[in-house]
């Protein structure tokens, strides 16, 4: 029987290897951590050797993983530069493109890298704002696009993605036994601050804002202090903190819709181009 490396399992071992997370990789190629899992052993099958050392921290690769890596990911850039060949003649010019900064931190290098590499004429000028400060860069055309948070049961038409909002804290501190119960949340007017606010003023939980920032740093090292408790997008929370599971002391929170929004109403060129990858690498989950 004749055996080959196919491009979406190569695909798949790169995204392992570059987030050393299975959850990561899994949101990164649209598919989840059992499929994944079972990529990798198929992969694993035919080239006859362990690819990847699994702990409780994640995953890392084996010395026949790191000599795979550096093949597999000159075989993708071939095979995505000869599609784009086939496809028709490369774009130039410069795209502006906005994204906030939870999507930027998983999302963004996978979209870039990729991008790149069909289109290397192109030159992507990037802000990482939350979705109120990049609406209003798209009105003043500042921006060609952006991918942007949008909420509500019909969540428009265009959502690419879903993504629940989930509270996060520190490993071992129980942070939500503090009453009132201390947040570090978005910018005031983003979905991540107005979300959970609503949802402890309706299930009468007291609160203080100890930080309002639209720095994911800035939360993020808030949470780690134990000084506040935070909202992230699921996808985004870091290894070393935890999601906080809702019950009695911590109401739900919704789930946002990731979409695309552009500066213009017909979408030509380089921001169609960009859209119709973004489209295709983060598919609905």
């Amino acid at each position: 029987m004749s055996l080959s490396l196919d491009i979406d399992l190569l695909r798949s071992f790169v995204a392992i290897a570059e987030t050393g997370v299975l959850g990561q990789a899994a949101a990164r190629v649209g598919r989840t951590q059992s499929a994944l899992s079972m990529q990798v052993q198929r992969l694993e099958g035919v080239v006859e050797q362990p690819l990847l050392f699994r702990s409780a921290r994640g995953v890392s690769l084996t010395a026949a993983g790191e000599r795979l890596l550096v093949q597999a990911r000159q075989l993708l850039r071939l095979h995505d530069e000869a599609l784009a060949e086939l496809r028709g003649g490369q774009l130039s010019g410069v795209l502006r493109f906005g994204c906030p900064d939870d999507y930027a931190v998983v999302f963004l290098p996978h979209l870039l890298r990729g991008f790149a590499r069909l289109n290397p004429r192109v030159q992507l000028e990037v802000v990482c704002a939350p979705t109120p400060r990049l609406r209003e860069l798209l009105a003043r055309h500042a921006i060609d696009l952006a991918l942007v948070s949008v909420m509500g049961e019909g969540q428009e038409a265009g959502v690419i993605r879903r993504e629940p909002l989930v509270w996060v804290g520190p490993r071992g501190v129980d942070v939500a036994v503090l009453d009132p119960l201390p947040l570090a949340l978005g910018a005031p007017d983003a979905f991540d601050h107005v979300a959970p606010r609503q949802a402890l003023e309706a299930a009468g939980r007291a609160y203080r804002l100890v930080c309002a920032s639209s720095s994911l740093g800035g939360l993020v090292a808030m949470a780690r202090s134990g000084q506040a408790i935070t909202v992230l997008t699921r996808t985004a929370v870091p290894e070393d903190l935890q999601v906080l599971q809702a019950g009695e002391r911590l109401p739900e929170l919704p789930t946002v819709g990731i979409a695309l929004a552009f500066d213009r109403g017909e979408v030509q060129g380089l921001a169609a181009a960009f859209a119709a990858h973004v489209q295709q690498e983060l598919p609905l989950a």
